[in-house]
């Protein structure tokens, strides 16, 4: 080149954008990628792509799809035990509590078929990832303590276990049972 050429500008280089808010917003996309597409078609890429973050954030702020799925479920057990747990408190009465449990099922379980989804998508990943486990584990926990507010430990376990079941058979069956009949298997429980 002489002196009078110009020079090749270099590329311009893609501004970073501050987004503060990023992993919360990887965290939320990644619920809505495992609604509609189930843990099996979520991965970094295709949260990253559905958030519109390049896929260096992903692994930038989860150093695995299980810490990314993890995440994601944990905020989806906390919402629904936070909840659940509101409702309890909310119980005046054993009585009130088996109604406001039934409300509970039918409501905020099984009346959001998003969330029912999660729900279960949860369950099946946490039967083969440890990390998942915890998730539920904890979410558990929490949902014995609350119903340990107006039942022995006991009966709140064996609740427990009922409520999960309820869950899964509504999320699998052609004909899943209705209110008064989820509310007729809580008394028989709760006696």
């Amino acid at each position: 080149m002489g002196r009078g050429s110009a020079r090749r500008a270099a590329p311009a280089r893609r501004a970073r954008r501050h987004d503060p808010g990023r992993r919360e917003r990887l965290v939320a996309t990644a619920l809505d990628v495992i609604a509609e597409h189930g843990v099996a078609g979520a991965s970094h890429r295709s949260i990253a792509r559905a958030a519109d973050v390049p896929l260096g954030s992903t692994t930038y702020h989860f150093a695995s799809i299980d810490e990314l799925l993890a995440a994601a479920f944990t905020r989806h057990a906390e919402a629904a035990a936070s909840r659940f747990e509101a409702r309890m408190r909310a119980a005046c009465d054993r009585e009130a509590a088996v109604e406001l449990l039934v409300e509970h099922l039918t409501a905020d379980l099984l009346g959001s078929p998003r969330d029912l989804v999660l729900s279960v998508e949860l369950y099946v990943a946490a039967a083969r990832r440890p990390a998942l486990r915890a998730v539920t584990q904890a979410w558990m926990l929490r949902s014995r303590r609350a119903l340990e507010l107006h039942f022995d430990p006991v009966t709140a376990r064996e609740l427990d276990a009922l409520i999960e079941g309820l869950v899964l058979h509504s999320a699998l069956s052609t004909d899943p049972m209705t209110a008064e009949q989820i509310r007729h298997a809580i008394r028989r429980f709760a006696r």
